[in-house]
């Protein structure tokens, strides 16, 4: 099913708001490199290649973690200083070393019921879909969130009492009409419900939006963006990470297809 033009406006918009997240996470990398881009986002980055008349900007030492540009999408590459010794302590990095409210603190880590709670993969994409779909989400956006998460377990529990694919709390999991969060169908229906109420409250600000779902808007909003929970700024990097990931992944799948189209219609015509 193709997404409506609402749709896919909204689809572009969450994309540029988490290249945008990266220059307000680039402090937790290390990195060597800043790359400005003509729309002006700033990226810091590992380094960069250039690969068939693309620029792939990789966002750590090894191969795998990267966002490919056209190269007249790019202004500036510029080499950066090495950084200076990490502090030790949290205090000394001017993080906010004490964790936040139990009552918001969702992800500590899950414990796995006893039995297998895992879906295939084609169930579990089938019901990112819909729930997607529902609620206007990427799915790739959607099915970040639930592997920073749970991994994919439908009877994760955090320490906090999160549940499910999503992790939700029971009180958000009751606002979001959501009946037993074990559920994996009802759970990515109230984890989707969720997220999308909080990328319209951060007006599409992807990083906001999930800073917020790991540690409270209230949080959010005390300190007017992502707060200073080295957890929640881990959080937020490794679902932008992945979802950045999926996208490339997608894109590279359809321009795959495309070309495997042209060449059977070329070949087709050669027949005749």
């Amino acid at each position: 099913m193709e997404k409506s033009f609402l749709s896919q406006l909204l689809t572009i918009c969450r994309i540029s708001a988490a290249l945008a997240a990266f220059a307000t996470l680039s402090p937790l990398m290390q990195a060597a490199e800043r790359v400005t881009l003509r729309n002006g986002f700033e990226i810091r980055c590992d380094h960069h290649a250039e690969i068939e008349g693309r620029v792939r900007v990789y966002l750590s030492a090894g191969e795998d973690n990267y966002i490919e540009f056209r190269t007249e999408e790019i202004a500036e590459i510029e080499k950066l200083p090495d950084p200076p010794p990490e502090p030790k302590t949290a205090e000394a990095q001017g993080l906010d070393s004490r964790p936040f409210p139990q009552s918001a603190r969702k992800w500590t880590g899950h414990i796995a019921s006893t039995r297998d709670a895992k879906l295939s993969p084609a169930d579990l994409g089938e019901m990112l879909n819909k729930a997607g779909r529902e609620h206007n989400l990427d799915i790739d956006l959607l099915a970040s969130l639930v592997k920073a998460e749970s991994g994919g377990d439908a009877r994760a529990v955090s320490r906090a009492g999160a549940r499910g694919l999503t992790q939700l709390m029971p009180a958000t999991a009751k606002d979001m009409g959501v009946a037993d969060s074990f559920k994996p169908d009802e759970n990515l229906r109230g984890g989707a419900a969720y997220l999308d109420q909080l990328l319209t409250r951060y007006h599409d600000n992807m990083a906001k939006a999930l800073a917020a779902y790991n540690a409270g808007p209230e949080a959010v909003d005390k300190y007017h963006g992502i707060p200073p929970y080295r957890e929640t700024q881990v959080y937020v990097a490794r679902v932008i990470h992945e979802f950045n990931r999926r996208v490339l992944a997608r894109e590279a799948e359809a321009k795959r297809a495309a070309a495997q189209a042209r060449q059977a219609a070329s070949q087709e015509k050669l027949d005749r």
